[in-house]
């Protein structure tokens, strides 16, 4: 929330409980007029019906990696999994060629990702920069 206040945005923090609560809460953000969503990955087991939500509150989410956007999300942007994935590798290769764990350096994410579904940029009337679209490391039309 922090983030948001350096950015001079107040951000808002909405209970979803389960499943049956999800189109009530989107519904309240319309009401309340909340302008964007960031849509936890905890809520993943219920993808369809979040997508179907935002997309029936017409509101523009943001998810934490792009296997939403395949679903119909509009945009996501997270840490390369495939780059750390192929990072965890190399340790466990290190760690069995006889490493110490606690000798290994920590890693932070060094790539990132950024996915748009224009498809859903559209449904939305939402324009995006081309900046933005050149930046983008996955493009669904």
């Amino acid at each position: 929330m922090r983030a948001g206040a350096t950015l001079n945005l107040t951000v808002y923090s909405f209970d979803v409980t389960g499943p049956d609560n999800l189109e009530g809460t989107f519904i309240k953000m319309k009401r309340d007029r909340i302008e964007a969503v960031l849509v936890d990955a905890a809520l993943y087991p219920y993808r369809k019906r979040v997508i179907e939500a935002i997309a029936a509150s017409r509101l523009p989410a943001v998810y934490g990696n792009d296997i939403w956007v395949g679903y119909g999300g509009l945009a996501s942007y997270s840490s390369d999994w495939q780059d750390i994935f192929k990072k965890a590798g190399v340790y466990a290769g290190k760690i069995l060629r006889g490493a110490t764990p606690a000798d290994l350096p920590v890693e932070q994410p060094s790539k990132f990702a950024l996915a748009i579904n224009m498809r859903t940029a559209k449904a939305l009337g939402l324009s995006i920069p081309p900046p933005l679209l050149l930046r983008a490391t996955q493009v669904i039309e």
